[in-house]
């Protein structure tokens, strides 16, 4: 074959790859048997190999996933993904109604009506009609880059029909069959279950190595158009045809309704017969369909006015506690925890329920042997509901709650009259693993790879003991360790490595201080900058700072006093922890005209996402908080801005946009 002859060959074994992909994926039509598509794309992928010049990002040979990579980029929205207000009741869905007539006229509405996949959102790029970016939705203004994966996905388009430049967002999701299939493979291989087909979808997506994600089975419907070039839309009803057209899947039960009465009809059907359908939902997504009217009405910096998401009553499920048993959490909170008869709620096997505190336990006379209401709370914690005391065969025993921990044996006490009973011992065992685990998360350092299995195994096997020892594992260590490799080893150790530079807010939130979320992390980090000053702030320093309550300054005067504090801290230093918010990659800029000034950010904005903003401003030495008042120096605006800028106009703040804040910072 000539090299004329084996390009033409290789182009029209891509366009009938796409096309049987097409009437497999989209249409669910196929038209050749499995056997025929795999000698077709077999034969494609030997001639791209034997010709690597003729590779392409949109050859269907990039379904079956390429090379491994180190981690995922970040990528910032352009345009927000945000989040949609929720109704969980017909009134709350006549409230939404409510609020839009008053603004049109109630004869010029119609809405879309759509159900709401329980997966992932994914935004997705298109240039000239080619796929160049899938990304997560991550906090809404920054996702990650999963591109790699995204293109396993055989409903996703590598090459729309026509040449446009597309964003468009849409919910990847994993089909009741494919997440049965998968959670029984990874039982036969004794690795850990998912929870259900969402975190399943999640965890394929965000797996490093796309061949994996290639056999995952995954499926998308394309939801709404974030921005296009070249087309004039004008409803959003219309923007899913033009989807269609273009090639995208989207989900068959898309309709249009004329009245709130109709959307309501169309939540109570998809209510009963959601169980009927081959993938999960979690409720009804209702939209004004004119762009003009959404335009109108706007968004707030969380959600858009013109959309809400009707939520699903929790599921429940009837089952019988065989125990009762105390977990000990990493603030040494003794939670009572049943041991159910496995039962399937809202699409996953529940085998466990929290009973919350004492007060709660014998409130609802929960008793071991008792058959009990289960469901999740916002379809994710499993909890007992009630208990069937009707059923009641006189053998039920009462549970004994414990006057002393279960694990190291010391007195548990009521802390300020709390409902909760807590381990007072800061060297229980039980509290160190679940506070390693927790320093270890996502929002805390990040440390990729040290999941709970891992930390489970280290400090099982005495390698770690608290947090600091993380900052001294070495190869060797970890090598003695089943399923670690030189290069995961090497790997853990690097990722450990580089956490040391995390800002001091993801410290401070990892240390596990009681009462000190993520939030109030932040607002301390971003007061005080440095560690050291915290830990010897005064409790009165501590309340004098918004959101900082009486309680939680007490409990942070309370952690720095602890002489194992004190030894643990020591340690962090000597592992050359960053204890400051400005690490040296982030030096605070010289005195300038931000410096001391207090900013607020509202509104969308086009160049930046607001965390970048806020860590300009930041690095300049301004502080930046949520609400506008008296003592507000700058009021930074982007798109649908709300009412901080009424309030900012009101009180005569100085009101800058993007553009102007980023020619004042060119100026520096």
């Amino acid at each position: 074959m000539n090299k004329t002859d084996v390009v033409e060959r290789i182009q029209k074994l891509r366009e009938k790859l796409e096309h049987h992909n097409y009437r497999y994926y989209v249409l669910d039509d196929p038209e050749i048997s499995d056997k025929e598509y795999d000698s077709l794309m077999n034969e494609l992928i030997q001639l791209e190999e034997s010709n690597p010049e003729m590779k392409s990002s949109d050859s269907p040979t990039q379904r079956v996933g390429g090379e491994p990579v180190d981690k995922f980029s970040r990528v910032p929205h352009e345009i927000p993904m945000l989040s949609l207000d929720n109704a969980e009741s017909q009134k709350e869905l006549l409230e939404f109604h409510n609020r839009i007539t008053k603004n049109i006229p109630v004869n010029d509405i119609a809405y879309v009506a759509e159900l709401k996949i329980d997966g992932l959102a994914l935004s997705l790029k298109y240039e000239s009609g080619k796929l160049v970016q899938g990304a997560t939705r991550g906090d809404g203004s920054v996702g990650e880059d999963i591109t790699p994966n995204v293109k396993t996905v055989g409903s996703i388009p590598l090459k729309l029909s026509k040449n446009v430049n597309l964003e468009v967002r849409g919910e990847a999701f994993m089909p009741k069959k494919s997440f049965s299939r998968l959670n029984k493979e990874k039982e036969k291989q004794e690795e850990r279950l998912f929870a259900n087909p969402r975190n399943a979808a999640a965890g394929s997506l965000r797996q490093l190595n796309p061949k994996v994600a290639a056999k995952r089975d995954l499926d998308f419907f394309a939801y709404s158009v974030a921005n296009i070039e070249g087309e004039e839309i004008d409803s959003h009803f219309d923007s899913l045809q033009l989807l269609k057209q273009l090639g995208f899947k989207l989900n068959p039960y898309i309709t249009s309704c004329k009245s709130i009465e109709e959307v309501i009809t169309y939540c109570e059907k998809w209510q009963e017969k959601r169980e009927e359908l081959p993938y999960e939902i979690d409720g009804v997504v209702i939209k004004l369909d004119s762009f003009s009217q959404q335009e109108m009405l706007g968004a707030t910096s969380k959600s858009p006015r013109w959309a809400i998401a009707y939520k699903f009553p929790a599921e429940q499920a009837v089952s019988k506690i065989k125990n009762i048993f105390i977990n000990v959490g990493r603030t040494g909170a003794l939670t009572p925890v049943a041991e159910l008869e496995p039962v399937t709620v809202a699409g996953s096997v529940v085998q466990r329920a929290s009973l919350h505190n004492e007060d709660i336990l014998t409130q609802k006379d929960v008793r071991i042997g008792d058959k009990v209401i289960i469901q999740k709370a916002g379809d994710i914690i499993p909890e007992v509901v009630s208990v069937k005391k009707q059923e009641r065969q006189g053998t039920e025993e009462k549970f004994q709650y414990p006057k002393s921990c279960p694990v190291c044996e010391s007195t548990a006490k009521r802390i300020d009259d709390e409902a909760v009973l807590r381990c007072v011992n800061p060297t229980c065992p039980a509290q160190a693993k679940e506070k390693i685990i927790h320093f270890c998360s996502r929002d805390a350092m990040d440390i990729e790879g040290l999941g709970t299995k891992v930390v489970e195994k280290l400090y099982s096997e005495g390698i770690i003991k608290d947090v600091a020892d993380l900052y001294f594992i070495e190869s060797k260590d970890l090598l003695q360790l089943e399923r670690f490799g030189e290069k995961s080893a090497n790997n853990l150790i690097i990722a450990i490595q580089l956490s040391k530079q995390n800002p001091l807010n993801r410290l401070l939130y990892g240390l596990g201080i009681r009462l000190v979320g993520k939030r109030a992390a932040q607002i301390l980090a971003s007061e005080f900058k440095d560690l050291e000053v915290i830990k010897n702030a005064t409790k009165e320093e501590l309340v004098s700072i918004r959101d900082i309550g009486e309680k939680m300054a007490e409990s942070i005067v309370e952690f720095f006093n602890l002489k194992n504090t004190e030894v643990l801290l020591a340690r962090l230093k000597e592992a050359s922890v960053n204890f400051t918010e400005l690490n040296e990659a982030h030096e605070q800029i010289d005195d300038n005209e931000f410096t001391d000034r207090t900013v607020v950010i509202t509104g969308n904005f086009e160049k930046h996402s607001r965390k970048e903003l806020t860590s300009m401003l930041e690095q300049r030495g301004a502080k930046v908080t949520g609400s506008v008042s008296k003592n507000t120096d700058f009021l930074l605006v982007g798109n649908n801005p709300g009412s901080k800028y009424d309030k900012a106009r009101e009180l005569g703040v100085d009101i800058l946009d993007e553009e102007k804040l980023l020619e004042k910072l060119e100026r520096e």
